[in-house]
């Protein structure tokens, strides 16, 4: 399957400079904001920190449906196919989390085995998965992707090395997960013991006694009021203004409320984000939570739909640009509109309507509990869609990863 780039190459850099810096270089705000661009140049998210599975039950996929959507770690879009699909565009401005999807898409099509797949995707600490790249997929992937994947780090080391160094402890937010833990016992407490409680009874006296208390310690309160403490989530600095809204401008506050969701709203045994979070790799076995691209029962069916994946590097709104009107299903954007401008938002929702069929469905998630749409999109764009409000907040309930205020469901507008 092709794969699409915008037809003026930009860098990486560029690519982010661009949907990031609204400031000076040399002002506060422009210097938080290079720093982050700086650091998201880089590999951010080894898996995506949202739910598949609400994805799912809100956009209501129909066999042959068209979906575009951020990649991120690529997780959720591999699984997308677990619907049948036509076809899963995944766009991402950064080349890391590119490279690392065509990888895993490879991995569905080309490895011997389940087993073999779990152990390189699943595990990702084996290094022995060196040599299985070597043997089963290098020779398979695009160019581009083949040649990131044989370059060395800035450690020298080759970066397909990273699959025998545990790839769930690398990027940005695996050293963030790893932070939060070291942050956690400086000030008295620990989170794995979450992972053996044997229910939500156990899990929010735990919460309540253990962790909720570290969020009034002055020294945690200091970190949080500071922008850069969050871009290990890859957060910027706009996105940090839109989350702490949601506690009256205290981070502290809105941190604690999603660390209470993730403790205490679902099952730690069955969420597989909770077993990142506090364990910092998914659980061993098949039996265990895993996302649906990396389970034993769906792995036959998304190997003989891998190729209905295509990953670019670009944005959605370019990608969009490529699209013949009325061609699109669902639209997927994350939470990439918690960083946008007014202008880059009307742009974007421009060629959704455009690309969009009759009866599109487009989902996306806020840091704040509202939807950001009211006020800031034109009229005339907004208009086309409605919004689905008890639907999208069943859809933020069910969310396991726990971290946003928001699903939000829009409906083409009959």
């Amino acid at each position: 399957m092709a794969e699409i780039t915008p037809a003026i190459p930009e860098t990486n850099r560029a690519r982010l400079s661009r949907a990031v810096h609204r400031y000076g270089a040399f002002s506060w705000d422009g210097m938080q904001e290079r720093l982050f661009t700086a650091l998201f140049s880089g590999l951010v998210y080894p898996q995506i920190w949202e739910d598949p599975e609400a994805d799912l039950a809100g956009l209501a996929l129909q066999p042959g449906a068209r979906v575009v959507t951020i990649s991120s770690g690529g997780c959720n879009a591999l699984s997308y196919l677990t619907a049948d699909p036509g076809e899963v565009i995944a766009v991402d401005l950064n080349r890391h989390h590119v490279h690392l999807a065509r990888l895993k898409r490879a991995g569905l099509r080309d490895l011997p085995n389940y087993q073999t797949y779990f152990r390189f995707f699943g595990e990702a600490r084996d290094r022995r998965n060196a040599g299985i790249y070597r043997r089963h997929l290098r020779n398979t992937l695009p160019e581009e992707t083949r040649a990131y994947w044989d370059s060395r780090d800035v450690f020298l080391r080759r970066r397909i090395s990273i699959f025998g160094r545990d790839l769930y402890r690398q990027g940005l937010l695996g050293r963030f997960i790893w932070l939060s833990h070291l942050g956690a016992r400086i000030l008295g407490a620990r989170l794995e013991p979450l992972l053996e409680m044997r229910d939500l009874a156990e899990q929010k006296a735990y919460f309540e006694t253990e962790l909720a208390p570290l969020f009034d310690h002055w020294l945690l309160q200091r970190v949080t009021k500071m922008k850069a403490s969050l871009f290990g989530l890859g957060i910027p600095p706009a996105q940090y203004d839109s989350l702490a809204e949601a506690g009256g401008g205290d981070m502290a506050v809105v941190l604690k409320e999603r660390l209470r969701k993730l403790c205490c709203d679902f099952p730690i045994a069955d969420n597989y984000f909770a077993q990142q979070a506090f364990g910092r790799k998914y659980p061993g076995g098949d039996g265990g939570p895993l996302p649906l691209y990396l389970q034993s029962r769906h792995f036959d069916t998304l190997r003989a739909r891998a190729d209905r994946l295509d990953v670019a590097n670009c944005s959605v709104t370019d990608r969009l640009k490529t699209e013949d009107p009325g061609s699109i299903d669902a639209v997927v954007l994350l939470d990439a509109q918690d960083w946008m401008t007014d202008a880059q938002l009307n742009a974007l929702w421009s060629e959704i309507g455009r690309a969009a069929k009759p009866d599109a469905r487009v989902l996306f998630r806020t840091a704040d509990l509202e939807s950001l749409l009211p006020g800031r999109l034109a009229p005339d764009l907004l208009e086309q869609w409605t919004y689905q409000p008890e639907r999208s907040r069943e859809l933020t309930a069910a969310d396991r990863s726990a971290i946003y205020g928001g699903v939000h469901l829009y409906h083409r507008a009959a």
